[in-house]
């Protein structure tokens, strides 16, 4: 639509170029930005080995391949495996055991780049400039990130543990995508709506139901309980076997530098860990390489693993016994949370409504479950130590089989409950507390306000100035009204006891 001015002109626009113009230094900034957090992840991890490496006592390679080492960790964090060559047999061995942990290092770098991308535009718009659009943001701090990202595997080709550049060409854009995407969502105000136009009317609407996000709470909150539980059990048996993670962390290493490597490693571990714990409560357990299984049921083959302090908290070979079968406590509370928090409080929902979100929740439960599992396992070598970890589909498929099974009936349940109480008041109970219950608080106030309208007198309308004054007739009251204070008062001589 072309502006005019009073006498009828058209206003001067502004050029595509110079629009264009405007915008090449905010996005220029948010190129630079991503490209800053991922020198800052690298700087960070760079730091740290070269600290470790000069501390040493016994350096394996120079400062250059502490420096490439730290480029494959970096990697490493964004889910990328890397190679081992010097193996014992001589044949490349793969590490793709990722720490959770160290992911959370370029997730909030680069969430923040975005952020901080998505500010800059809003403020370059307040200035008179135009405003870049979310996806210009995204697709600029993504690009820079990138670009860092492709050197790094450039560089870290060198190292001693070089990165597969096929795991490393989809697992660092899917890190940065994700991470970008979420850090534009909440530099908007993470908006929940409207799906854009081109997805079909159904499904919007389908979408904007409040069902699916009571589901994603329930799943959520599940997935919470289930985390929980594996932190619970992981620390109970560290606690049972302190005498064998002692042991075992002591005899890793004999100087402070190589200790507190080993301590850093397993304070990463540790989110994998809880993953593990929670997969052992749901029965599936995890695999300790070929042939070694660990579930609540008992202890099967022989796990061939290294010696590491976490490892220490394994259960003992055979079968089970009745304090590992306690961890099937762990999916129990994880279903009756689902339940719990998929139950609406609005009184008009149904009981198939309610029953539905319950068992959405526990979709959401099983694929989030199924999803830490993939990223907590991984390979440790070849041969025996392919295979570590939770399997993702046997974890995700028993944690919505737990939570289904419990949380639609107390999901259920609990709606009756709640509704109990309104059913009675509307069909006559006779209970000599039904006017205290908690259910019909919304009847009682609805009654109180009624029976106070008459002791408020309505506001007079406004007078118009500019009209004439008419006289208009007092009509007169049928019934007197009493003032609020006598009323008050008569009130309070009724509940003074007698004598």
């Amino acid at each position: 639509m072309t502006q005019v001015t009073e006498r009828g002109t058209p206003l001067p626009t502004a050029p595509r170029a110079a629009t264009a113009r405007r915008r090449s230094p905010a996005a220029a900034a948010c190129v630079l930005g991503g490209a800053v957090a991922a020198g800052l992840g690298l700087g960070f991890l760079a730091v740290l080995v070269i600290v470790l490496w000069i501390s040493s006592p016994y350096p394996d390679s120079g400062p250059g391949g502490a420096l490439h080492l730290a480029a494959g960790l970096w990697l490493m964090a964004h889910g990328t495996e890397l190679v081992r060559y010097e193996t014992l047999s001589g044949a490349p061995a793969p590490v793709g055991l990722v720490p959770l942990l160290l992911v959370a290092l370029p997730v909030l770098l680069m969430r923040r780049a975005a952020r901080l991308g998505s500010a800059s535009g809003d403020a370059a718009g307040a200035e008179g400039d135009e405003v870049l659009p979310a996806s210009a943001v995204f697709s600029a701090v993504t690009c820079g990130y990138l670009t860092v990202g492709a050197l790094a595997t450039v560089y870290a080709a060198g190292g001693p543990m070089p990165a597969d550049p096929l795991s490393a060409a989809w697992h660092v854009p899917l890190v940065a995508v994700l991470a970008a995407a979420g850090g534009v969502w909440a530099a908007k105000g993470k908006p929940l709506g409207p799906l854009p136009q081109w997805v079909p009317g159904s499904v919007r609407r389908a979408v904007a139901r409040p069902r699916y996000a009571l589901a994603l709470r329930s799943g959520g909150a599940g997935v919470l309980v289930l985390l929980g539980g594996g932190a619970l059990l992981v620390g109970a048996s560290l606690m049972w076997h302190g005498t064998e993670a002692r042991s075992s962390f002591l005899a890793l290493t004999g100087v402070w530098s190589g200790r507190f490597a080993v301590l850093l490693l397993a304070l990463a571990l540790l989110p994998n860990a809880m993953v593990w714990g929670a997969a052992y409560g749901l029965g599936p357990g995890f695999a300790l390489g070929a042939g070694a299984v660990a579930t609540p049921f008992g202890l099967e083959g022989a796990p061939s693993l290294p010696r590491f302090p976490l490892l220490a908290a394994l259960p003992s070979p055979g079968p089970g016994t009745p304090v590992t079968w306690a961890a099937l406590a762990v999916p129990v509370a994880a279903g009756l949370a689902v339940g719990w928090f998929a139950v609406r409080r609005a009184r008009e929902v149904s009981y198939g409504e309610t029953a539905l979100t319950a068992a959405l929740g526990s979709v959401v439960c099983g694929l989030a479950t199924a999803g830490l599992a993939a990223a907590s396992a991984g390979p440790l070598g070849s041969r025996a130590l392919a295979g570590v970890g939770p399997v993702w589909w046997a974890a995700g498929g028993a944690a919505a089989g737990w939570t289904l099974v419990l949380s639609v009936p107390l999901a259920v349940g609990v709606q009756a409950w709640r509704t109990r109480p309104v059913r009675c008041a509307e069909g006559g109970g006779t209970g000599r507390d039904a006017w205290h219950d908690s259910g019909v608080r919304e009847l009682r106030w609805e009654a109180l306000r009624r029976a106070a309208e008459p002791l408020v007198a309505p506001m007079a309308p406004p007078v118009d100035p500019v009209a004439p004054a008419v006289a208009a007739p007092v009509p007169a009251p049928a019934e007197p009204l009493l003032p609020t204070a006598v009323v008050g008062a008569r009130v309070l001589a009724r509940r003074r006891p007698a004598g």
